[in-house]
């Protein structure tokens, strides 16, 4: 089997993020993507709660056979460290190939991550493009995934929400309805 895991604070899942595990599927022959939502990322505050981007990510991830929304990070304690997350995917799935995709711009600090030039021993590491973000040129091997520029990212979808702008066309439809009857990023 060869495993997509997809990390991400998801803050929220948008359509350049289901945009680019379906080129990965496509360029890296991949049998699955798991989205793995970081509980608590060390490096960002995301700004809604854990269990509400899982659920975003289930809602966006319903009907795509390919895609899965896994809970790996959002159950165990503590900070969603990469490389605890790898090692744990590598005893939940022995002998699959497993490939960890996030984008360009994590890519940046990969360094700075625990145990950061070590993760290429637990996974193929795949950096996707994304606009504005060069290819990253670290010490470790790391698969470029240029995909399709989808000028859309979650800091924008949240500054739409914060001003009462719509961002149909941007996330899933069940993704829009969830932040709708939520009033997530919204400005109370």
């Amino acid at each position: 089997m060869r495993l997509g895991l997809f990390g991400g604070s998801f803050d929220p899942i948008h359509m350049g993020h289901l945009l680019a595990a379906s080129e990965a599927v496509e360029a890296l022959g991949l049998d699955r993507v798991l989205f793995v939502t970081a509980a608590y990322p060390p490096h960002k505050t995301p700004v809604a709660p854990p269990e509400d981007r899982h659920a975003m990510v289930l809602l966006a991830t319903l009907e795509d056979p390919r895609f899965e929304a896994s809970r790996l990070e959002l159950d165990r304690p503590g900070p969603s460290y990469t490389v605890d997350t790898l090692r744990s995917a590598r005893g939940l799935y022995p002998g699959a190939d497993l490939f960890f995709i996030t984008g360009a711009d994590a890519y940046r600090d990969l360094l700075s991550w625990k145990e950061g030039g070590r993760l290429s021993e637990y996974a193929q590491l795949v950096a996707v493009s994304r606009p504005g973000y060069p290819r990253p040129t670290l010490p470790v091997p790391v698969l470029w995934l240029e995909v399709p520029e989808y000028g859309v990212s979650s800091s924008l979808i949240r500054e739409r929400l914060k001003r009462g702008k719509s961002v149909r066309y941007l996330v899933p439809p069940l993704v829009e309805v969830y932040l709708e009857k939520q009033g997530l990023y919204r400005v109370p």
